[in-house]
């Protein structure tokens, strides 16, 4: 099939030929048409299957065959969970549209609300947006929602695990409730059927992939060692492999910045992008890292979320994340389009359990290697104890930081008042 055969217009076809596409993915065709025909969406896709140019371009499609409005008003609205999500998708809204006469801004928060507020202000027809900033723009009486058409939830999986439900339900309040609306997510969690049975009007469902898969264009290992030693093996790993462009994963903002801090100290120029960096930070460093400038980027699984970084070669997880699913969406990042990629997990023995339930998942043993040198020579019990060790010193470091700084106030009024005696 092709792209042509699908319905869409002229003018799309030809941004679509820009881009250098041919053939359209699994989900665009099983999702485009469905869009076109006014029909609700619950769609399982994952990252890189192509999801957004499935429901961009009947989007751009319907907004644009409508006789456009006086003054440009939100017609349509896409929810994305992150800000590198939300700048992603806007681009991808522009780009697919750039032959038509529609406008799309995006709006998230840590930047300055100003610019957005003029652009807003200035008219749009779609709008890609964060839940937070939209709703306090919203509240702000910047904009309207009372002309939506066409609301999409992209990713309405981790914007539950993130806590925007309650956001969610205050935006849906707001909107005309005579609309069309897509709901995309990596998997049909009880969560979400609970969700998309709220707002979803006699939906249709789609898959593009059964869900918790992998590419079998992925190679998946499990190098095994301990604790102490993940870092300097996966200095190794990259040194020994000419790696050029990692994508590493760790389950803290800590982590992500310490681990990023010791590659920069054994020559791999490396980044750290997560919740806590500023969103210039983390857009400087996603530039590099696909540049190349950047060889490492060191992530939290929340800030890698919409990453789309093409034919990416490695990822690393220098932690196993404890919930399987998230194993599935972090090595989902390479082996795209047919392309060959390489996932590898660093996993110490109080992780073992986590390995299980991640095979369980996938209903397959992962490849296990050891490297000489870096044995597994601790017994969990050793990993528990210090685990216990290092919560009780950083306990009485807390302490007695709250110890100096109570005493330095009492310190500098008793010494004034010793002053004004000599004095």
């Amino acid at each position: 099939m092709s792209f042509n055969s699908i319905g869409l217009s002229a003018a799309l076809l030809k941004a679509i030929s820009k881009k250098g596409y041919t053939e359209p993915t699994p989900i665009q065709v099983k999702a485009i048409p469905q869009i076109l025909s006014g029909r609700d969406l619950l769609a399982s896709a994952q990252t890189g299957t192509g999801k957004t140019a499935g429901f961009a371009l009947p989007i751009l499609q319907k907004l644009s065959s409508e006789s456009p409005m006086q003054r440009r008003r939100v017609r349509s609205l896409i929810l994305t969970p992150t800000r590198e999500l939300a700048a992603q998708v806007t681009d991808d809204f522009k780009q697919y549209g750039q032959f038509t006469d529609l406008r799309t801004t995006v709006v998230f928060g840590g930047v300055n609300a100003n610019p957005q507020i003029r652009t807003l202000k200035q008219g749009v027809d779609i709008l890609v947006a964060t839940p937070g900033r939209l709703l306090d723009l919203h509240n702000q009486k910047v904009f309207s929602l009372s002309h939506v058409e066409v609301l999409v939830l992209d990713e309405a999986d981790r914007m539950l695990d993130m806590g925007f439900l309650r956001d969610i339900e205050k935006i849906l309040a707001q909107l005309p409730v005579k609309r069309q609306n897509l709901l995309f997510s990596a998997t049909f969690s009880k969560e979400i059927k609970k969700l998309a049975g709220k707002f979803l009007k006699n939906p249709v469902m789609v898959k593009a992939t059964p869900e918790n898969t992998t590419a079998e264009t992925v190679d998946q290992i499990v190098y095994r060692t301990d604790k102490s030693k993940k870092t300097k093996l996966v200095t190794k790993l990259i040194t020994d492999g000419g790696w050029e462009q990692v994508l590493v994963f760790t389950r803290t903002k800590h982590g992500a910045n310490r681990l990023s801090q010791k590659l920069g100290k054994a020559g791999i120029h490396s980044k750290a992008i997560h919740g806590n960096k500023s969103q210039g930070a983390r857009t400087m460093a996603l530039e590099g890292f696909k540049k190349g400038t950047v060889r490492v980027l060191v992530a939290t699984d929340i800030a890698a979320r919409g990453l789309d970084i093409p034919l990416l070669p490695h990822v690393i997880n220098y932690e196993l994340p404890n919930i399987p699913e998230d194993y599935v969406h972090r090595i989902g990042r390479t082996g795209r389009a047919g392309a060959g990629g390489e996932a590898i997990s660093i996993v110490s023995v109080d992780e073992f359990d986590y390995q299980k339930g991640i095979e369980k998942l996938l209903g397959r043993t992962l490849e296990s290697k050891v490297i000489p040198g870096f044995e597994v020579t601790e017994t969990l019990q050793e990993v528990n104890d210090k685990k216990l060790a290092n919560k009780a010193q950083n306990q009485r470091g807390r302490r007695n930081s709250r110890d100096d700084g109570n005493s330095s106030p009492k310190n500098s009024k008793n010494g004034n008042r010793s002053r004004r005696r000599r004095r």
